[in-house]
């Protein structure tokens, strides 16, 4: 067991030094802390960061308006702490834009904002707004062709690109070890079957294969988790079969099996312990495709549906603006899953070269 926590230490002292890793590293601890408290530091917290003001679509990063604040028909009932931070707050109030605002006694008569140079006279009465009525906002990114806050979108959408992540990390580490290890174990008849399966599945490429399991699963935020993580498997069987059928030969392998321990214990206890390194390493390879395939198949209106905020469909929504005077709108997402992308290859590269130039052996 010393000598277990010694190399463990050792790898952790190798990887710490890399600073790539180290950067990557930093890049995905701020984005889990941003997917927990999205809905706390987004500036619209409202559900899906969904809060549509038409009449400031397509605007600039760093846009500035005053919206007055009018009482909706329907007030919400009161959102917990754990409600908000799952589902965000509904607005209590409809946020309306104004060019100007003249208080006379209770009444608010304002120029209602509809576009440049454009503007209409309305009034409010005192009982029919928020306590404080006057808002000015920033939207420091801009706004979409809904009017919605770029900035907010972006932090919503990092939610649902580590969750994908996870789920399909998750999903194939689960079945690639299973079949990665009973075939490398067995050998024979079993492998031939598990590799003929693997064979199969590694020629259909992989969109394709994302494809056919979400249009047989359905349109959806859980079926895009489970199809990605279906389509990811085939690379950690396959590393986890030459893992296995390169250490089941060594002597305290053997001498496991003679004394007459299972083969379950003997793959769980012996086995898979001494492959963890390779096994995080590509998942953390995984990690980062699941984001990219997430991204395609939102792009393609096969993946997360509106309203839910998704990096790929924000690029899709906005990606003709590419070519015009406001091409924030879908670089900005872009940028967002190039960054987390390097992030998880970075770390992925320096957790490679940290348990490549460890010899780990583990004495039973």
């Amino acid at each position: 067991m010393e000598g277990n926590s010694g190399a463990v230490r050792q790898m952790l002292g190798r990887l710490f030094k890399n600073k790539g890793a180290i950067f990557g590293l930093v890049v995905i601890l701020a984005a889990i802390f941003i997917a927990v408290f999205a809905y706390f530091l987004a500036p619209d917290g409202s559900p899906d960061a969904n809060r549509m003001i038409p009449a400031i679509a397509n605007k600039k990063p760093q846009f500035q308006m005053s919206f007055i604040k009018v009482k909706t028909s329907k007030q919400p009932v009161s959102t917990g702490f754990f409600r908000q931070l799952l589902n965000g707050k509904p607005d209590s109030y409809k946020y309306i834009p104004i060019s100007s605002v003249n208080v006379q006694g209770d009444t608010y008569y304002v120029e209602e904002f509809i576009d440049e140079d454009v503007s209409r006279e309305a009034f409010y009465n005192q009982d029919d707004l928020a306590p404080q009525p006057i808002v000015q906002l920033t939207f420091w990114l801009g706004t979409d062709k809904f009017g919605r806050d770029i900035l907010s979108r972006l932090i919503l959408g990092t939610r649902v690109s580590l969750a994908v992540g996870l789920v399909a990390v998750l999903l194939s580490l689960t079945v690639g070890i299973f079949l990665g290890a009973v075939a490398g174990y067995f050998g024979g008849k079993t492998d031939n079957a598990i590799m003929w399966l693997i064979n199969v599945v590694w020629s259909i490429p992989t969109l394709l294969l994302v494809f056919a399991l979400t249009l047989a699963l359905g349109k959806g935020f859980w079926q895009v988790f489970i199809a990605v993580g279906l389509s990811l498997w085939v690379s950690v069987a396959r590393l986890v079969r030459g893992q296995i059928m390169a250490m089941k030969s060594l002597e305290y392998i053997e001498a496991a099996q003679v004394l007459g321990f299972s083969n379950s214990r003997i793959i769980i206890r012996h086995l898979l312990p001494n492959i963890i390194g390779p096994v995080m390493v590509i998942a953390a390879s995984n990690f980062a495709s699941a984001i990219i395939i997430e991204a395609g198949l939102s792009f393609l209106g096969l993946g997360v549906q509106p309203p839910m905020s998704s990096w790929g469909l924000m690029i899709k929504e906005n990606y003709n603006f590419i070519i015009t005077s406001n091409p924030a709108l879908a670089l900005i997402p872009g940028i967002a899953i190039m960054l987390l992308v390097l992030a998880f290859n970075l770390l992925g590269n320096g957790l490679r070269d940290a348990t490549d130039s460890s010899a780990i052996t583990t004495a039973s």
